[in-house]
């Protein structure tokens, strides 16, 4: 077992628990810039194939991904390794991008296993949520092709005494549901109470996190609202210009046709400027709608309160007087 960086070890080494044998476990630190190596990783990048950074770079205000590279060069044909980072490795950077490549090279070459959303408040030095990508390099055949989600923000349980900002623990009950959601491999399974500690795990295709982003022109117009044309084709008006995200899975032209020529029959596609694009957004496939409040409640609550406040206002004016 390899450690190559731990801000908070106990902690670590519970979430290491919840699989089975890793050759690799990284904690790199969140949002770390890498302007001092900037001109070595570079060059790196510049070997292609035979770097550690031939993907892509991330921005360099923040390396986390420079380290999953790293790892996935140095990780075995039958490996396994575990790197916690925050939420920006998820979405951050446009199509394209170094970001999103690198995203794009990990899930096309099928070594994202799973992600595991934690609690906020896991770890000494900040308090925000963060995610332990599992990857392997050698699936087992039922979860080729696969990405498993587990969302166990609310798989913890408080501690009586902070360490810093670390004020929640994953206890081994916590870690019981973990183990069983990861090893079960079911879509949309919820493991433990829903008002009390629990996670849920979902299984999506690799293929869902793909997207091709399409540039979307429509004409300049003259003085009589007619299309200026160029050699008889339309010139695009780069003020109207716009850009749609098409689903990897879905046909371009059929989502065109539904999406956007009912709102702009003039409108085309610039298919020389279409570039493809890798996100997991996954506070989305975890979200929940919640009902809002209804209104009689909401004012039953105000007039309550408004009493309240006219109570003390009196109680306090007649003291003075």
């Amino acid at each position: 077992m390899r450690i190559d960086y731990i801000k908070d070890i106990s902690t670590l080494c519970k979430i290491s628990l919840l699989f089975h044998v890793f050759q690799i476990i990284h904690n790199p630190p969140f949002g770390i810039d890498w302007k001092r190596e900037q001109k070595a990783v570079e060059k790196e990048n510049a070997r292609g194939e035979l770097g550690r950074f031939a993907p892509g770079l991330p921005k360099i205000s923040d390396g986390q991904q420079l380290f999953v590279l790293n790892g996935l060069a140095k990780l075995a044909p039958n490996g396994k390794m575990a790197i916690i980072q925050n939420g920006s490795p998820l979405f951050s950077g446009d199509a394209e991008s170094g970001p999103s490549e690198i995203r794009r090279y990990i899930l096309e070459n099928d070594w994202l296993d799973a992600i595991i959303q934690l609690s906020t408040d896991q770890f000494m030095n900040t308090g925000i949520s963060t995610y332990i990508w599992v990857c392997s390099k050698d699936k087992p055949a039922r979860r080729a092709g696969k990405v498993q989600l587990i969302d166990a923000s609310h798989c913890f349980e408080p501690r009586r005494k902070s360490i810093g900002t670390k004020r929640n623990d994953i206890t081994d009950k916590c870690r019981a549901l973990i183990v069983q959601a990861y090893g079960e491999f079911k879509h949309d399974a919820v493991y433990g109470e829903k008002d009390g500690i629990y996670c849920q795990s979902k299984i999506f295709d690799t293929e869902e996190f793909g997207y091709r982003k399409i540039t979307v022109e429509r004409p300049e117009k003259d003085e009589n609202g007619n299309p200026v044309l160029k050699k008889g084709k339309p010139v695009p008006d780069a003020n109207l210009r716009d850009t749609e995200n098409v689903p990897l899975k879905e046909d371009i032209q059929e989502y065109f046709e539904r999406e956007v020529l009912p709102y702009a029959p003039d409108a085309w596609i610039d298919h020389k400027k279409t570039k493809v694009g890798y996100e997991i957004p996954m506070t989305r496939y975890f979200y929940e709608y919640q009902a809002p409040e209804p209104v009689e409640d909401i004012m039953a609550r105000i007039t309550v309160l408004e009493k309240d406040i006219e109570s003390s206002l009196k109680a306090l004016f007649h003291k003075e007087a």
